[in-house]
């Protein structure tokens, strides 16, 4: 392998992807086991060139994608990988940092520390808090209820009915008993009367299904006043804190005790970004601190193994890093404000509509709406929309009716996406 030759190439390859993704289909056209019966069922015995690789990326693996990097991918939480996080995301792979312990990777053990502190300024977050990335945003809840259950010896947890599938999978990983609170006229979390016997309480700021804000303030007033812990969900919304306009969401919020923030989902780093803070960092390294003797060191330095599940660490700082310093916090201020108007837009056209409701407020880039029809067609409807490759929307429900969803979260959609989206639906929803 030439590495400078097929890197320019790999490099080539990816720039051109990201200029002709528009271009591709948004979800997979593909049939499932498809692409496995392309496939060899067995790795060659023979080496083969990288240019073989780019080959089979064009002819075999593009087909099978769904292109969340497409600036029509209006479905779950829409992403974006940033030109600055992939180059950066190259060289954190070329330099393999594997931090087991602040002695086997200074730099991305300090470079961590350092970038989780810049977000938290600029969500406006509480100082004195300890931040750090873990992959995503299950793993973060994860290591904030084994926290939980460390510090109350409790092992309830409560949460919204609409809270995200990752704190009722991570109890039960944990064999937690879950609590699920009903919500309210505007899908908030109705506080419990009691929790005396709980060790976590969650509260969402943006639902999956309706990024709807759960009452951070009261449910916090309930949980502390119980000894229960209390961790924020803000894996997609707690991005837009860096527009103040944005921080209404966040009462409440500096009394959390954990709070977990995705910069893969909204401010333009790829998977796998999740950044948590701890107000009580003390008590969060007293339930993974664990140093066998191969690990010990001379230096009493800061080792990110004793603040979560895991103990090999990526470098993912780098990304974060790279894509905050070349957008600037203005500039990722812009691209949100702007995904936030066309979701207002969005709304608008719907709410302007005899054949199409809103079914809850647009709140931040999302939109939850149906056509005036019964389930079945708003069921057909999101079908065929997805089968055109033009764009692609998911469903949830709401009191059981069948509802569609748009998210708005790729720097590269414009209003002429937006309104390709609108058109798609409306004449798929009048075939």
């Amino acid at each position: 392998m030439d590495f400078r030759a097929d890197g320019a190439a790999a490099l080539e390859w990816a720039a051109r992807y990201l200029e002709r993704v528009d271009e591709l289909p948004v979800l997979a056209q593909v049939k499932p086991g498809e692409l496995s019966a392309r496939l060899p069922e067995s790795a060659p015995e023979q080496p083969e060139t990288f240019a073989d690789v780019l080959r089979d990326l064009d002819e075999l693996i593009v087909p099978a994608l769904t292109n969340w990097q497409s600036p029509r991918f209006f479905s779950y939480f829409a992403t974006t990988s940033s030109e600055p996080a992939i180059l950066a995301e190259l060289l954190a792979a070329a330099m393999n940092q594997v931090a087991i312990v602040w002695r086997a990777s200074p730099a991305s053990t300090e470079l961590e520390l350092r970038v989780a502190d810049w977000v938290r300024q600029l969500l406006g977050l509480p100082d004195g808090w300890h931040g750090h990335i873990e992959d995503t945003a299950s793993t973060s809840t994860l290591a904030a209820l084994i926290t939980a259950r460390h510090v109350t010896g409790r092992n309830v947890v409560v949460c919204s009915e609409h809270a995200h599938s990752s704190v009722e999978k991570d109890a039960r990983m944990l064999g937690m008993e879950l609590r699920k609170q009903p919500v309210d006229a505007e899908l908030r979390m109705i506080v419990p009367e009691r929790v005396d016997d709980v060790a976590c309480v969650v509260a969402t700021v943006g639902t999956t299904s309706f990024a709807s804000v759960d009452p951070v303030r009261e449910l916090a007033a309930a949980a502390h006043a119980a000894g229960a812990w209390l961790h924020v969900d803000a894996a997609y919304a707690g991005s837009s804190w860096i527009c103040e306009e944005e921080r209404w969401s966040q009462d409440g919020v500096e009394l959390a005790d954990s709070l977990v923030v995705n910069p893969h989902k909204w401010l333009l780093v790829p998977s796998d970004c999740s950044l948590v803070w701890t107000s009580r960092p003390d008590e969060w390294r007293e339930a993974f601190t664990l140093t066998p003797e191969y690990l010990r060191s001379d230096d009493e330095a800061f080792s990110l193994a004793d603040f979560g599940p895991p103990l090999g660490r990526r470098f993912r700082s780098l990304k974060l890093w790279a894509t905050l310093r070349v957008y600037g916090a203005e500039g990722l201020r812009a691209i949100l404000r702007e995904h936030i108007r066309l979701a207002g837009l969005f709304a608008g056209w719907v709410e302007d509509s005899d054949e199409w409701e809103l079914v809850a407020p647009r709140r931040f880039s999302l939109v939850v709406f149906r056509w005036n029809g019964t389930d079945e067609e708003n069921e057909q409807i999101l079908a065929r929309v997805n089968a055109s490759g033009e764009i692609f929307i998911t469903q949830t429900k709401l009191d059981g009716r069948y509802v569609l969803r748009l998210a708005i979260g790729n720097a590269r959609t414009t209003e002429e996406h937006v309104r390709r989206a609108w058109d798609v639906l409306n004449r798929e929803a009048k075939r």
